[in-house]
């Protein structure tokens, strides 16, 4: 695994951000940014299908990107790496080390995942883990060496706190993605039906077109970072070669225009049954060039963003996490024994009886056990608010959520703190088909964990200092 943080777009480290070991003064925002390579070594599984790809060259690298935030009296961090997923046990270890090596508290770094698919496999504990070959020397190798990896990266952004300036914008962006569950002319619910389907009668779901843009200066006006959120899910590049999918075409595009100091970090919001295939176009929408062009448009929506970027009106940083323990969907007898019988015959089952088998095999090793989860929120005074969702999910309760929000700009970072999977919506539960089939907690996970959130905003929001009425003495 490579540690080289010098081709990273968006991150030259020549000295731009002045090493800081000073505690910022009160009311000042001080940001550290960097980036460290976790690029897998050639050989090592990729992630995303239900097979095993051994990765046999680089289109592009992949990094742990974080930002350090410190505000005089709380300090937190936001790591996004390109990956598909990040187990809790290595969110764990790193925040471990992330202690070990800083002043920062573990519990006050959010830690997410892009879900690229075309990253290296990792871990779960899953019967996936031996289809995916999680279970090889090389991945184990790499599961390994993840969390010193995330450490490095807060750590070398922690040593680069300087102040910073920051202000917010939206945009928005409807014309790439698609909620990909249609009901179909029978009454059912399809999952990417194909293109051009004349069976399709309507998308089954919204989407989320908000592009949420939070850029940084340093206090004479240079770039330090954008941080992008969008809904959409990386899975558009395909193919055996290692890659960042569209958030890094995304982040070279946005380099090529703010230079290469800055940095781009790109978080995925609540996109479960969000993708980029436009049924009603026939042209194909995989490989490289169709990264590109989402991550070419995705900059367009950033780059008309940045027009309108308003300041944060306080900087005071909070943090709040919530444990909560998410109940399993309920298996039958007969399912089990159905789920061994179409595990054995493997990749000769149907593609969704291999789904569901796997599902039903890895909740049935749970044995009642249910799951533990976080949600957690980063604050900025009273404009800006960070949510974690452990999983993937469903669009409807992210959408629920952002409108409830007490900030005046809330992003939704999805498969961040650990991750169970897919978490649908409620009523998607008596539709069925993959996500469904592929959900390891029950019907009402998601609006637990908006529930959860939402307190959890509310709590930061309440300890916001009250500003007195326009014309009050």
């Amino acid at each position: 695994m490579q540690m080289n943080a010098s081709h990273v777009p968006g991150l030259a480290l020549s000295g731009l951000i002045v090493a800081a070991h000073l505690a910022a003064s009160a009311g000042e925002l001080r940001l550290g940014t960097a980036a460290v390579n976790i690029t897998p070594p050639l050989g090592t599984p990729l992630a995303g299908y239900y097979h095993e790809r051994p990765c046999d060259g680089v289109l592009d690298e992949l990094f742990a990107k974080a930002a350090v935030f410190d505000d005089g009296n709380t300090k937190a961090a936001l790591v996004v790496c390109d990956l598909v997923t990040l187990p809790r046990s290595i969110v764990l270890e790193a925040r471990r080390r992330i202690a070990e090596r800083t002043d920062l508290p573990g519990s006050n770094v959010m830690i997410a995942a892009t879900h690229t698919h075309t990253g290296p496999v990792l871990i779960r504990d899953s019967t996936l883990d031996a289809v995916t070959g999680a279970n090889s020397p090389r991945a184990r190798q790499y599961n390994a060496e993840l969390p010193e990896r995330i450490a490095q990266a807060v750590a070398d952004a922690s040593a680069r706190r300087a102040p910073a300036r920051v202000s917010f914008a939206r945009e928005t962006e409807a014309r790439i993605a698609f909620n990909r569950r249609y009901w179909m002319k029978d009454g059912s619910v399809g999952w990417n039906p194909g293109k051009r389907n004349p069976d399709i009668l309507r998308p089954a779901g919204p989407i989320d077109p908000e592009v949420g843009v939070v850029y940084f200066e340093s206090p004479d006006g240079r770039p330090v970072l954008t941080f992008v959120n969008y809904a959409l899910h990386p899975d558009t590049t395909g193919g055996t070669r290692a890659s960042a999918d569209f958030p890094g075409a995304l982040a070279r595009r946005l380099a090529e225009i703010k230079g290469p100091d800055m940095l781009t970090i790109f978080a995925n919001g609540a996109s479960g049954d969000v993708n980029h295939l436009d049924v009603r176009w026939a042209a194909r929408q995989s490989g490289p060039e169709e990264a590109n062009r989402i991550g070419t448009i995705l900059a367009a929506a950033v780059l008309s963003a940045y027009t309108r970027l308003q300041p944060v009106s306080d900087t005071t940083l909070r943090v709040h996490s919530e444990m909560l323990r998410l109940a399993l969907p309920e298996i039958s007898d007969a399912a089990l024994e159905r789920a061994r019988a179409v595990a054995k015959l493997g990749p000769q089952a149907k593609f969704l009886e291999r789904v569901d088998a796997y599902k039903v095999l890895d909740v049935a090793a749970r044995e009642g056990k249910p799951w533990d989860v976080e949600v957690q929120v980063i604050t900025l005074g009273a404009d800006l608010a960070w949510v974690s969702m452990p999983g993937e999910l469903f669009v409807e309760p992210g959408l629920n959520l952002k409108a409830a929000s007490p900030f005046r700009q809330t992003h939704i970072v999805e498969l961040a703190n650990g991750s169970i999977g897919y978490i649908p919506k409620r009523s998607a539960y008596a539709e069925g088909n993959y996500e469904v089939l592929a959900a390891r907690c029950a019907a009402g996970s998601a609006e637990e964990l908006v529930a959860a959130a939402l307190r959890l905003l509310e709590r930061s929001a309440r300890a916001q200092p009250q500003r007195p009425a326009p014309g009050a003495d």
